[in-house]
């Protein structure tokens, strides 16, 4: 089969034929359909994810597909039951084996690009913004890289949960994409001041961040007393020293998030989240944006997409021409 590896510790990703794996105990068997590209894997392939595996390793942290077989000992998801998987890496290749209980049945309304785009992304916004910041009705929120992987599903998350959400983004087409998903507010990143503008709207309450940087800066000094940071990632490459002083001052919270961290020690913070979620997208109040769906033998231009922040929402991978 195909898949897209790290062969060697600091090597380049290539795409190479291998041998399929075979499940062991606890594990499913899966026929990838579609794999969603993640910043992560730009950190991977790089070596500075927090879990980073060893080389060799294929690429690709989230997925959708189709059960082919069980492992020892393994009571499901029978074969032939449509599942996407967050297994964390082996997701861009024809075939993977995954945890059976990270699996999550998906509805036949989900295409396999739709559940590819789904777990992580969604995921991330709606335990950050439900879970962690217990993001209230009425209230303000400030998403920054609003229009990226996990920027809009914040837009559109907050949104569903009563809040007025200001969306940040850099240049007029990422700005009209977070306008799509239902910002109230825009902030061009490239040509406003982000502090004065949220001081205008009245300060914030709740500041969701996979930036980093000065913007994280601009919205520590936009906020009411009580608000609450929320730390996704730092796209921007710089990571911010946040003054303990002014968290004093005004009573501030700064909360980390490290979505995949969850499965390790309260797993059912990430079940329960989930069940909420393909609810949600049952009833057609979430719809996952994917600004591009690219076939296997071009991924390295999907990751350079997210590199070069040409995409907006989620970029895809196929496994078929």
């Amino acid at each position: 089969m195909r898949a897209y590896q790290i062969e060697s510790p600091g090597a380049a990703p290539v795409l190479s034929e291998v041998s399929p794996p075979q499940p062991g105990m606890g594990e499913i068997s899966v026929q990838i359909g579609a794999c969603g590209l993640n910043f992560a894997d730009l950190l991977m392939v790089k070596g500075e994810y927090q879990d980073t595996p060893v080389a060799p390793f294929t690429l690709g942290m989230e997925v959708a597909g189709t059960v082919t077989a069980l492992g020892p000992d393994t009571d499901g998801p029978a074969p032939g039951t449509r599942v996407a998987v967050f297994g964390g890496q082996g997701g861009l290749a024809e075939q993977g084996c995954f945890p059976a209980d990270r699996a999550v049945a998906i509805p036949e309304t989900m295409d396999f690009i739709d559940a590819a785009a789904f777990q992580i992304a969604y995921g991330t916004s709606h335990v950050a913004l439900d879970h962690r910041a217990r993001l209230q009705p009425g209230e303000t929120l400030l998403v920054l890289g609003a229009a990226g992987g996990v920027g809009l599903t914040a837009v559109e998350i907050g949104k569903l949960m009563g809040a007025t959400v200001i969306a940040c983004a850099r240049g007029p087409e990422k700005l009209e994409a977070a306008k799509q998903a239902g910002a109230d507010h825009l902030i061009d990143a490239e040509t406003e001041d982000i502090r004065a503008v949220c001081k205008d709207l009245g300060g914030l309450d709740v500041v969701y961040d996979p930036v980093g940087g000065d913007q994280f800066k601009a919205a520590f000094r936009a906020c009411n007393p009580e608000a609450r940071l929320l730390p996704i990632g730092f796209a921007s490459g710089d990571i911010p020293q946040i003054p303990a002083n002014h968290l004093l001052v005004k009573n501030l919270s700064v909360m980390g998030l490290y979505w995949g961290g969850y499965l390790k020690f309260r797993p059912e913070v990430i079940t329960d989240s989930m069940q909420t979620l393909i609810g949600w997208y049952n009833d057609g109040r979430l719809k996952p944006h994917v600004s591009h769906v690219l076939p296997l033998d071009r991924a390295a231009e999907g990751l350079d997409l997210l590199k070069t922040r040409k995409s907006t929402g989620k970029v895809v991978i196929t496994m078929s021409d």
